[in-house]
């Protein structure tokens, strides 16, 4: 939803947020491009530690109300830090005001069926859950439509204590159209979901932690958040890469399979895992009480 549709549903939002020169000021003691090759429009991309990608939306006066140029930047962004070897972990987050007010209503008014049917409007959003790589949002300020979608589309969430999650599509006449009906649902159940499609009420971030929809909260302060989301990032690129896309594998199977098969794809993939130098490097340490020295082989 853009960010004039948040000032009318809702309360007055200022455009105030975290400004680029801000924002690199921050982590500018150690952050390195990731490239200088690809010029983003919508998007920043930075590498604040060796294996972590930052990605940070950047449409500031819109409050990153996702259009689909935006999503091309960003799934683009996600396919070369995926195809990086050293890259093991990407944090997605947006402004401190912000992490993403919905999608671009702008863009989508006057769609009619038959365009939308036939160019498949929407479907590309959805690339990013094919990314192996874990993906970290980190989120502040409002999560709205599209921008609650595209948490839901990350591994992990961490939220800012101001951040405000919510589905408000109903109240200009429509549904969620970016999987938050249907993820919601096996987050948080038929009756929560419910509501908060039916009504568009917005939750708040203890009330999503408490919901499981965050891992969650993180302490008060601008920019922690983001900071505690590069942290994670760091610990999971400290494992095994193989190791940390087995298990995101395994877990996102949890939502599609049922048990007895979701308990067999496990152990396969566990049984797999024993043709690796890190699983023989990483036991053989822990037997020897010493730190792992894991290649990604």
């Amino acid at each position: 939803m853009s960010h004039s549709i948040c000032r009318t549903l809702y309360s007055p939002v200022k455009t105030t947020c975290f400004s680029r020169s801000k924002f690199t000021k921050l982590f500018s003691k150690n952050i390195r491009l990731m490239s200088t090759k690809i010029q983003y429009n919508y998007i920043l991309v930075s590498r604040p530690e060796p294996a972590v990608a930052l990605v940070t939306l950047n449409r500031p006066k819109a409050l990153n109300a996702l259009s689909s140029p935006l999503f091309v930047e960003l799934n683009q962004a996600f396919h070369k830090a995926d195809a990086d070897p050293s890259v093991s972990a990407i944090v997605l987050t947006g402004l401190d005001k912000a992490f993403a007010a919905g999608a671009d209503i702008k863009e989508m008014k006057d769609i009619e069926f038959a365009d939308a049917y036939k160019n498949r409007f929407l479907e590309n959003w959805a690339e990013m859950t094919r990314i192996r790589k874990p993906i970290i949002a980190a989120v502040s300020g409002y999560a709205l439509g599209g921008g609650c979608e595209l948490a839901l589309m990350c591994d992990i969430i961490l939220a800012s204590p101001t951040a405000k999650f919510g589905q408000p599509e109903i109240n200009l006449g429509t549904i969620p159209g970016g999987g938050g009906s249907q993820r919601l649902a096996r987050i948080i159940g038929k009756s929560r979901t419910m509501e908060m499609v039916l009504t568009g009420r917005m939750i708040s971030a203890q009330e999503a932690s408490q919901w499981g929809i965050v891992s969650r909260v993180v302490k008060e302060g601008e920019g922690e958040v983001v900071k505690e989301a590069i942290a994670v990032g760091k610990e999971i690129a400290s494992k095994s890469q193989i190791a940390i896309q087995a298990a995101k594998e395994v877990c996102n199977a949890a939502y599609e399979l049922t048990l007895a098969e979701g308990l067999r794809f496990e152990r396969r993939i566990f049984h797999g895992l024993f043709a690796t130098k890190d699983q023989k490097e990483g036991m053989g340490a822990f037997a020897e009480r010493r730190k792992p020295n894991f290649t990604n082989e």
